[in-house]
């Protein structure tokens, strides 16, 4: 008991002294920040003001743009600021803020990604019932879920990781974590430790397991079509298929990464290639997304040109 400590902040190690390098860091990041919110705004934007793109599939993509920008504004800019100290410091309200943010919009985006397989399901698999099914208050339901369900048990991990009293105040990352924090417990975690791995399933595993049958439904119907039809089938699901599964496969490849390097000792891989790999999944999926989405879909690019002659439709 008397090694508790109250702790009024938390001092990140996973800085290192960059020296001249100082301000090409914070223009890099910064550049980098701008990008995102540059093309994840200005296709939210789109959306918004195109009646033609007011389709179930666009607003789950609006939806998962929106959620781009959160997860590199809980990020960036206390990058942005950490950059420029001398001291890498953070307070503990602060550290438990941007964990909360943080793990929303990871548990956003796969619930994102499964809501969006879920609307190709139905549209490849059950095209004649996809006005029936996909209704606006469906989509509304959808949209509701992807966000409440995430932040309430997000909300209950960071309250049951707070109630912990710390020995320490010090988190070997360049942000906090959870589990970084949970670490420095003086007390039992069991109870967080259960919770963890209940959280763990419900919001990562299940929803990538229901993404992972959508799309072999998918797979199945399009190999199973007749004929000529099944080329077309073929060419319909590669075209709005595989930006999802790309997604997706960039998605888990930034989970697995977070995953690992906060559960085992990873001291062996040097610091600088640590950093790299803990921003990877801030960085890459939100300039990730607008790319596949913006570029690749053909009728958002369309509404792009439309949007850049003036013309809304």
């Amino acid at each position: 008991m008397s090694n508790w400590t109250q702790v009024a902040h938390f001092s990140l190690g996973g800085y290192s002294e960059p020296g001249p390098l100082r301000w090409f860091y914070f223009l890099f990041i910064l550049c980098a920040y701008a990008l995102i919110l540059s093309s994840n705004l200005l296709l939210v934007a789109l959306i918004a003001v195109s009646r033609s793109l007011h389709q179930p599939m666009y607003l789950l993509l609006c939806s998962l743009f929106v959620n781009e920008v959160l997860g590199s504004s809980a990020l960036f800019p206390f990058l942005l600021h950490q950059v420029l100290q001398e001291e890498h410091i953070i307070s503990y309200s602060l550290c438990y803020l941007q964990i909360f943010c943080i793990y929303l919009y990871a548990c956003v985006e796969v619930f994102t990604l499964a809501a969006m397989a879920y609307d190709r399901y139905v549209a490849i698999c059950r095209p004649l019932r996809y006005h029936a099914l996909m209704t606006r208050g469906r989509v509304a339901l959808l949209l509701c879920g992807t966000w409440s369900v995430p932040a309430a048990f997000i909300a209950a991990l960071v309250w049951l990781s707070a109630a912990l009293p710390l020995c320490g105040n010090v988190i070997d990352r360049v942000y906090c974590g959870n589990y970084a924090v949970v670490k420095l417990a003086c007390s039992s975690t069991r109870l967080q430790n259960i919770y963890g791995l209940f959280y763990m399933v419900l919001q990562m595993v299940l929803p990538l397991l229901l993404i992972l049958y959508t799309y072999g439904r998918i797979l199945h119907v399009c190999l199973s079509a007749p004929g000529r039809a099944r080329h077309r089938a073929r060419l319909r699901a590669a075209g709005t298929c595989v930006p999802h599964l790309s997604s997706l496969l960039n998605f888990c490849l930034g989970c697995c990464s977070q995953v690992l390097m906060s559960r085992f000792d990873v001291s062996w891989i040097p610091a600088a290639l640590q950093v790299t790999l803990s921003l990877y999944f801030f960085t890459c999926q939100p300039l990730f997304n607008p790319v596949i989405y913006g570029l690749n879909l053909r009728q958002v690019r369309q509404e792009l040109q439309r949007l850049s002659q003036g013309h809304f439709s």
